[in-house]
């Protein structure tokens, strides 16, 4: 059976930059064992299927995968589908949308509209982060990064839906000389609370500018080239460490540059009464290719 699927680059306002992205629409039929395959055929950091939605109030369902697993969410896919879902006419006629996707994490909202330079999306989460009590020992992070104990600034754990090892390095440059110690990642990342690792230089303030990179090895991603719901996670982290019980904090992100996939990740949270209680991560996205992909009967539901 044919299914339609689109090719996107998230992050980005140009073609050949950003994060790619594979949307299959309409991809009710496929067995979760089918989607998997399709997402390592593919081989992009992510592949979303667009399902019905479990409540007919919702736009739709979206299931996302890395070529190794399924993930409860994800910035890029969630963003990027419903980029796909309004050029490609799923949302109807008009140049702006409000869409909700079901996802793992539960409903997530996104505004689209259409901008001169293209598609713009900005999705938001009702929530605040979520952080252990506890840290990564700064020396552990820098053997997994082989880097030294003093390019580390601070390692912290977070999660907006998706858990990270966050790494505040000291310099822009450390974050280019990085380079994943796959020994040392599986001795001190590879069973703690998140093996995602997410390093960044730049200080957590209102309307900072960060420069980042991403490398999840457990995901099958040995480096992302923008990871929107790290960005969630971070400007959440930023906005409960901010003074005052109240107000909005923003930051801007770089991430892919190294890899020649520059992205432009805009991450903003805001706090009531001491507690984060919105984020929002958004970003470009930008047409490359339709195409069908033809589906066998053993990768379809009986």
């Amino acid at each position: 059976m044919k299914y339609k699927f689109y090719i996107v680059d998230v992050f980005s306002p140009a073609q050949f930059a950003g994060n790619q992205l594979a949307v299959l629409p309409e991809a009710s039929g496929i067995s979760p064992e089918g989607m998997q395959k399709i997402a390592r055929e593919f081989n992009f950091a992510e592949t979303a299927f667009v399902l019905l939605p479990a409540d007919p109030a919702h736009t739709c369902r979206v299931r996302i995968f890395t070529p190794n697993a399924e993930l409860p969410f994800a910035g890029h896919p969630t963003i990027g589908t419903a980029c796909v879902l309004a050029m490609g006419g799923h949302c109807g006629p008009g140049d702006t949308f409000s869409l909700t996707l079901e996802e793992g994490v539960g409903p997530v909202a996104v505004d689209v509209e259409r901008r001169a330079e293209g598609w713009w999306g900005e999705l938001t989460l009702t929530r605040g982060v979520e952080q252990p009590d506890f840290a990564p020992n700064n020396r552990d992070i820098a053997a997994v990064l082989s880097l030294q104990s003093d390019d580390v600034v601070e390692a912290f754990f977070a999660s907006a839906g998706l858990p990270f090892c966050f790494v505040q390095l000291a310099s822009s440059e450390a974050v280019d000389r990085a380079v994943i110690d796959r020994t040392a990642w599986t001795i001190h990342l590879g069973q703690a609370w998140s093996s995602n690792v997410f390093f960044f230089s730049g200080e957590l303030r209102d309307g900072a500018g960060l420069y980042a990179r991403m490398c999840a090895p457990a995901k099958g991603i040995e480096e992302d080239p923008a990871t929107g719901s790290a960005c969630a996670a971070l400007v959440g982290v930023a906005m409960s460490r901010a003074e005052g019980s109240s107000g909005a904090l923003s930051l801007s992100v770089v991430q892919g540059a190294a890899m020649g996939r520059r992205s432009e990740i805009h991450a903003s949270a805001r706090k009531t009464g001491g507690k984060v209680t919105s984020i929002s991560v958004s970003g470009a996205t930008a047409y490359t290719a339709t195409g069908e992909i033809e589906v066998g009967s053993a990768w379809l539901d009986r």
